[in-house]
């Protein structure tokens, strides 16, 4: 670091799924990371819709609740959009070409790759390294996003108090977090591990090999469809339902006939997300599987996993390794450490 480098803002990752904004600030001190802010704030039904921001204005004020609660008085945030709407390609290029000279051509090439016009695509790309056998070459990804995309996350993080200093790709952020699962996985680094990422409405399955996502499909079942069988079986409002759904208070009835049978449909969408890889890919099983998301906390649903797939399963914690602040609450911390790996993967942003 130069005595005159301006040192990087740093940033609070904002990751906004179907049905709440999750916020989160880390600091750094020898390498050891810090949870210094977080909230999660719920998003009124249908606010986002399978992860496209519908009501800019609803988002802006959960994100700005969310701020206010979790004490932070950063400014700059890091968002991402969602790998259904981002398309990645990985093109070689010319080792020899400045960094604008590949800025230039990644526009000429990026007609090829993208089904949109170019006018209407928010574009970015990273040198991976050399191509294997042709050290002229370069490998670099390209990912792109319909401009709109990336305009209304900008805009509910405007709307929220913050001003958007990265937006990243969903995917991305889930590796840069994974690295933090180290400890937790008890498989080797090239070992092929499944991380299954189980939001309200999308479960997503994400297939990993040293630290690289290889593989990523989306599939529309979630959490909803639980708190909806709640609603409907109980009587009980949305509200109520996803409340009682967290903290207990239904009948006993309630295991036997909504929650196991939520269960078993999980697993059963699990195990297609699964067959859907291993038909597309030389690959016949995954060594390991990560769950996250908000319903990976489902007491029971990794261990029934184990035994009906037969792949040891794990819940995700990526804030395992960091100390909190006094501010932070570590109960409900941990309580929702499964479904912030998106946030994790943005919030250290701020150290690359």
């Amino acid at each position: 670091m130069g005595l005159f480098t301006p040192k990087k803002p740093p940033l609070i990752g904002v990751d906004i799924s179907s049905t709440a904004v999750k916020l989160l600030q880390l600091s750094q001190t020898g390498g050891r990371y810090r949870v210094e802010h977080y909230a999660v704030e719920p998003l009124p039904p249908n606010a986002v819709v399978e992860k496209n921001i519908v009501e800019v204005e609803a988002v802006g004020e959960a994100i700005r609740r969310a701020l206010a609660r979790s004490g932070s008085k950063l400014k700059h945030a890091c968002a991402a959009v969602a790998g259904s709407a981002v398309i990645t390609r990985v093109i070689p290029m010319s080792a020899e070409l400045s960094e604008d000279d590949l800025e230039g051509q990644i526009q000429v090439e990026a007609n090829q790759y993208i089904p949109y016009p170019i006018e209407e695509v928010s574009l970015d790309f990273e040198v991976l390294g050399p191509v294997r056998d042709n050290p002229d070459m370069n490998n670099i990804l390209l990912a792109a996003s319909r401009t709109e995309n990336v305009d209304m996350r900008v805009a509910a993080l405007d709307l929220g108090g913050l001003s958007a200093k990265v937006i990243d790709v969903e995917a991305f952020a889930l590796e840069n977090a994974f690295a933090m699962l180290a400890d937790q996985l008890n498989v080797g680094r090239d070992a092929l591990v499944a991380v299954v990422d189980i939001g309200a409405t999308m479960t997503t399955l994400s297939v990993l090999r040293n630290q690289r996502t290889i593989y990523s499909r989306e599939q529309v079942f979630g959490g909803k469809q639980l708190t909806d069988e709640i609603m409907r079986r109980y009587g009980l409002s949305y509200e109520e339902a996803g409340r009682a759904k967290r903290k207990g208070g239904l009948p006993e009835s309630y295991e036997t006939e909504a929650l196991e049978p939520f269960k078993e449909s999980l697993i059963q969408q699990i195990s297609r997300l699964l067959q859907f890889f291993f038909a597309g890919s030389e690959y016949s099983k995954v060594d390991q599987v990560v769950l996250a998301g908000g319903c990976a906390s489902i007491e029971g649903l990794g261990p029934m996993l184990e035994e009906q797939l037969g792949i040891s399963c794990v819940v995700a914690n990526p804030l395992a390794r960091m100390s909190l602040s006094s501010r932070v609450q570590a109960q409900a911390l941990a309580q929702d450490a499964p479904a912030l790996m998106i946030a994790v993967g943005l919030a250290l942003r701020s150290f690359d």
